[in-house]
């Protein structure tokens, strides 16, 4: 999505956040959206990451005239993913830094890996939350492959920690991110 300022709709800490996360060109795409993700689970941790950033995205949907463009279950699916990432680098704080660890995630496609495109183009997808259809994501109890497995195809670099980290929660029981 481009728009000439997007800032100037939104609400005040998003209209602090939007310049840094779309330069001068004032474009926001998927990779600005990661952006905002890593930004708001550093900021806010799980879950409340996710009522941030898809607040914020509704807002920029609708300043940009096109609500419809806004959807929930990707929204949360990468802030979610995003949040995955940041708990197995806790120490990394630079978006740049993080994007190049985990380059994945500026993949759009990767959702497509746990999402059939007829569930994610449902209604009940786009307006809540649906759960993935093809694969789990890696913190979820119903994995369909090995936990490493799920790791390689999220394309990071991660350590084995002999299961006692924050991947094996569910998202809402991860601790809040420092910073």
């Amino acid at each position: 999505m481009t728009s000439p300022d997007p800032a100037a709709g939104a609400g005040s800490e998003l209209a602090e956040l939007l310049p840094a996360i779309t330069g001068t060109a004032g474009q926001f795409g998927h990779r600005q959206h990661i952006h905002l993700a890593f930004v708001a689970v550093r900021r806010y941790g799980m879950p409340a990451a996710v009522g941030k950033v898809c607040g914020w995205l509704r807002q920029l949907t609708a300043y940009a005239q096109a609500p419809q463009k806004y959807h929930h279950t990707v929204s949360r699916a990468w802030v979610e993913l995003v949040a995955y990432h940041a708990d197995t680098d806790p120490g990394c704080a630079d978006f740049e830094v993080f994007a190049d660890r985990y380059p994945a995630l500026l993949d759009k496609r990767l959702l497509s890996r746990h999402y059939r495109s007829s569930t994610l183009a449902s209604g009940p997808a786009r307006q809540g939350w649906v759960e993935p259809d093809l694969l789990a994501f890696p913190w979820s109890g119903r994995d369909h492959c090995s936990d490493q497995q799920n790791r390689d195809h999220h394309g990071g670099h991660h350590e084995h920690d002999g299961g006692q980290g924050d991947h094996d929660r569910a998202p809402a029981q991860r601790r809040p991110a420092a910073g």
